[in-house]
């Protein structure tokens, strides 16, 4: 129950620096604080978001997953390739999805079943599925998709574009599985105590496998919505997307130690990621000194982690 407090309290933490933000970015630059800018904020995290929702369950049950940036590439190109052979969006998808499920189910064996520790599978996979991936497509991109496709990045509901309709999708349901379903609750028991879930009578292999392949998955969404928006399925896609999902993560409250964290703070953390990016861009900042700024926010939020950790104890 503390535990849980204190991971809300890390994520409202979280949600007034992002809010601080907000307002320094408005005071510097009069172009943040639209309502075009901030839609496409919330377009541009979208992505990232939904990547990150996956190694949230990942990072709680005291994992890791290297691969998610190479798993997205891999579902673009086969998501591509089949577009382009003409065969209905939707069918499209559902393969896309399963190419991304596909590798997290292999991570997630190998890491359960295998005994592998998680960083090593997981790396194995980001240079498997990226060599997939380049070898697939022999390097090169493949693009020109339908109109009906593209919908998928450039429709709106109500002026809402559907790459944020979609994002919220996730989330609420992320969030209903993370905290009211068998899943969830052995996420958070596995990453506290694996031996003592272990010795209770779970499956923990079971479910450990589980939440890599949900992770996969969701980074199969995310391909979906990279190459609708790109118009283009590239083998090269993806690449550093996982320490942004790490990053996303961390920043929101989940404890690399694992057994903690929230939905809502991997959200939040997400949008301070693209609300600094964002801002650092509209202030035209080099993209060197982006990479240093979100470094540097991650060093931060890992060692508030460690420093909340050791005064729990």
């Amino acid at each position: 129950m503390m535990n849980s407090i204190a991971a809300y309290g890390r994520s409202f933490g979280t949600l007034l620096g992002l809010a601080l933000l907000c307002l320094l970015l408005w005071t510097l630059t009069p172009h943040f604080l639209t309502v075009s800018n901030l839609i496409n904020v919330l377009q541009q995290t979208s992505i990232i978001a939904i990547v990150a929702v996956g190694m949230t369950f990942v990072i709680i049950t005291a994992g890791i997953d290297l691969s998610v940036g190479s798993v997205i590439a891999l579902s673009g190109v086969v998501l591509g390739s089949v577009l382009a052979t003409g065969v209905p969006p939707l069918i499209a998808g559902a393969i896309a999805l399963a190419t991304g499920f596909l590798c997290g189910l292999a991570n997630g064996l190998l890491i359960s079943y295998g005994r592998l520790p998680a960083f090593i599978a997981t790396l194995g996979m980001m240079s498997l599925a990226r060599g997939l991936a380049l070898m697939y497509t022999d390097g090169r991109p493949i693009s020109g998709f339908s109109d009906t496709f593209r919908l998928v990045s450039t429709g709106e509901v109500l002026t809402v574009p559907f790459p944020v309709i979609l994002m919220g999708i996730v989330y609420v349901t992320a969030h209903f599985v993370l905290k009211r379903t068998k899943l969830g609750r052995y996420t958070y028991a596995i990453g506290g105590n694996e031996e003592a879930v272990v010795l209770s009578g779970v499956n923990v292999r079971l479910y450990k496998t589980a939440v890599y392949g949900l992770c996969g998955m969701l980074c199969g969404v995310a391909a979906i919505l990279l190459t609708a928006r790109l118009n283009s399925a590239q083998p090269t896609a993806g690449i550093m997307y996982e320490l942004d999902a790490i990053a996303a993560t961390v920043i929101g409250g989940t404890s690399l130690m694992g057994g903690e964290g929230t939905i809502f703070g991997t959200l939040v953390g997400a949008l301070l990621i693209g609300v600094l990016r964002n801002g650092l861009n509209l202030l035209g900042v080099s993209s060197f000194i982006q990479q240093i700024a979100i470094g540097s926010v991650i060093i931060i939020a890992v060692f508030v982690d460690m420093m909340l950790k050791k005064r729990s104890r």
